[in-house]
């Protein structure tokens, strides 16, 4: 491939590139479309099985649809208002792994036996949309923060899966509620962290563009 042929494709993360590249544009349709649809599903799964792994990574799918849909629309919009729009992609992060941290905690308390079946059918289907999602968005992976937090929310659904499929499985072999509430904390510990990482693109952003 020659040098123009490099610089004409989107393989390479550029920020201004993904920014204006219909593939990019494309690509997002298609995550909000499968993380909302899905999403909705998921959330009707989790009440039916009982399982609260289920449910935050119903949260996780909502909020990733959500959110990707917003950056979306801040793609025609300017470098300091994607940067906000970062910012508050990463505290909206924030808020929803403290909110399920405090449901998990509180579901804890008086812990009922989820349908472990349930759990992994759910699981093995959410973890093939999140592949999907990711596989999509991931030549787009590197970008500016707006860019990176909608990455990050699909790299995040991919591995809360696995962890939810894990659930299912401990929860069939120990006949405990244990593992669901543990893995609905692991992926609420997933949310903040990657919260942190989005905060902190942003606010970098934003402190340079200001500067």
């Amino acid at each position: 491939m020659s040098k123009n042929d490099e610089d004409g494709c989107a393989c390479a993360g550029d920020a201004v590139r993904a920014q204006d590249d219909p593939a990019y544009r494309r690509a997002l349709w298609i995550v909000v479309i499968l993380n909302i649809g899905f999403g909705l599903c998921e959330i009707i799964g989790g009440f039916v099985a009982d399982s609260q792994a289920l449910k935050a990574d119903a949260l996780d799918f909502l909020g990733d649809g959500s959110i990707t849909l917003i950056g979306l629309f801040a793609l025609g919009w300017t470098a300091l208002a994607r940067s906000r729009v970062a910012l508050v992609q990463g505290i909206f992060l924030g808020l929803l792994g403290i909110g399920v941290i405090g449901f998990a905690i509180w579901r804890a308390m008086s812990p009922g036996m989820p349908e472990a079946g349930i759990m992994g059918v759910i699981g093995f289907v959410a973890l093939g949309i999140n592949i999907a999602s990711a596989y999509v968005l991931s030549q787009f992976r590197d970008g500016d923060a707006n860019v990176q937090a909608i990455w990050l929310f699909s790299r995040n659904d991919a591995i809360a899966n696995v962890a939810v499929i894990g659930a299912a499985g401990l929860v069939a072999w120990t006949g405990k509620a244990w593992p669901d509430i543990a893995v609905a904390a692991v992926i609420a510990m997933l949310f903040i962290h990657s919260a942190y990482q989005i905060i902190q693109n942003a606010v970098a952003e934003m402190q340079l563009q200001n500067a």
